[in-house]
């Protein structure tokens, strides 16, 4: 197995979950609804948990932690704040937003497990069952969105 392959994977996998923190963060801000505000702050503590998994690997194959996000991410988040301030940062648009930042999750779980036969078989586990939660995460959404249309 190839430690330098698989630090690269993790790390670019890292920027998508911090960027989960950054999404989470600026929505807990812009809601209102004192439920969705708990949620997504209990978002931002697994995805806290995540890096933190995340970032135990790499640092176990010699690599160095992943702390930054995105470009995409970072240009996302300041197209949400001109949204929000054209919207009054409404419920339905950022539940949209954050079911949005889920499905860009999901492809970057799918990216590192195309490298599935690069990977150690405990980081596989791991990719898995963030990707799985992930995926819960963006059901739950998807049933908010319903609720608040």
């Amino acid at each position: 197995m190839n430690n330098e392959k698989t630090v690269n994977v993790l790390q670019e996998l890292n920027q998508f979950v911090n960027d989960r923190i950054e999404g989470y963060k600026h929505a807990a801000d812009a809601t209102k609804d004192p439920a969705h505000k708990s949620y997504y702050n209990d978002l931002i503590n697994q995805s806290r948990s995540f890096s933190n998994e995340i970032n135990s690997s790499i640092s176990s194959m010699g690599g160095s932690a992943e702390k930054s996000t995105t470009a995409k991410g970072k240009i996302y988040r300041g197209w949400m704040d001109v949204k929000s301030a054209a919207t009054g940062n409404d419920e339905e648009s950022i539940i949209e937003s954050n079911i949005y930042g889920e499905e860009w999750a999901q492809k970057a779980y799918n990216d590192a497990l195309d490298n599935r036969a690069d990977l150690p078989q405990n980081v596989v586990q791991m990719v898995e069952k963030q990707k799985q939660a992930s995926l819960a995460t963006c059901e739950r959404l998807r049933q908010m969105k319903e609720s608040a249309d």
